[in-house]
């Protein structure tokens, strides 16, 4: 089997299977509308005091062929644009298994670990990381992080995943039961159903999400916030917005990666939205 093959399915034992999980520095009730412009089936819920985790339902990658690293880079880059938010997608296959942090525009980091936990990454992915999710630079948060950077016997990439979680717990992270990287996506959503607080997530589409929060923006409250169109900065996002998303559609389109397409789509969407709402408002 080649390794794109043992990456875009439920090959192998159940244990095997590719699975993932998107962690959001912020409450439900903001992630929410934010995750409902993905158009994807998910559970949301809480993962400590102020974090979220969305469970997918994992189409691309179990029935549309799409590898779930690709997926979660793309998904995890649309959600973190124009959010105040971090967000963090761990992801696992058969061979591998890894991280991707996105921050508002800033280029997503990762790292990866080969299914033996033979680390690929680069260090200094990790010393970005740390700095990016206000981790102690200098401390145990960084030393923890450096040891999952070199090699070590007996620790799988899961493990590793594991290991990574352990150090975000002093970050906030609580992650409920059950819900642990190398768990097989049946699995993660019955762990996800099981909480009191969880609730599905399907956006009624891009077009639908954007209207309401056209409808919200005099009230500011949860989701993906941008400047008020009143405000200089809104018109310079909006281009900004468009400049970055026509080329990553245009290689979402090429690479057929739904994630980086919903991505692009996003950014062009709120960069239009940008622009009509600052076309709209009446001039002094």
């Amino acid at each position: 089997m080649s390794t794109e093959a043992s990456r875009t399915g439920p090959a192998g034992p159940a244990g095997r299977a590719p699975g993932a999980l998107l962690l959001c520095r912020a409450k439900p009730d903001s992630v929410a509308p934010a995750a409902q412009l993905l158009r994807e089936r998910m559970l949301l819920t809480r993962a400590g005091e102020d974090w979220s985790v969305l469970v997918p339902e994992g189409r691309p990658w179990l029935h549309g062929g799409e590898p779930v690293d690709r997926v979660l880079t793309g998904w995890a880059t649309a959600l973190a644009v124009g959010a105040s938010w971090p967000v963090l997608a761990l992801w696992w296959d058969a061979d591998r298994a890894g991280y991707t942090l996105a921050v508002g525009f800033r280029r997503p980091v990762g790292y990866v670990w080969l299914a033996n936990g033979t680390p690929v990454g680069e260090d200094e992915a990790m010393r970005t990381f740390a700095a990016r999710l206000g981790l102690d630079p200098a401390g145990s948060d960084m030393e923890s992080l450096e040891r999952l950077t070199k090699p070590a016997t007996a620790t799988d990439a899961r493990a590793r995943l594991r290991a990574l979680l352990a150090v975000l717990t002093r970050a906030g992270v609580a992650l409920p039961a059950g819900l642990a990287p190398g768990e097989s996506v049946d699995r993660l959503r019955e762990a996800a159903h099981a909480q009191p607080d969880a609730h599905p997530v399907e956006g009624p589409g891009l077009g639908a999400a954007l209207r309401t929060e056209t409808d919200a923006a005099p009230h500011p409250g949860p989701g993906p916030r941008l400047p008020w169109p009143a405000d200089p900065r809104a018109r310079l996002l909006a281009l900004a917005q468009l400049t970055a998303g026509l080329p990553l559609t245009a290689w979402g389109v090429r690479r057929r990666s739904p994630g980086w397409i919903t991505a692009g789509a996003l950014l062009l969407a709120h960069g239009a939205l940008g622009l009509a709402s600052d076309l709209a408002r009446p001039r002094d």
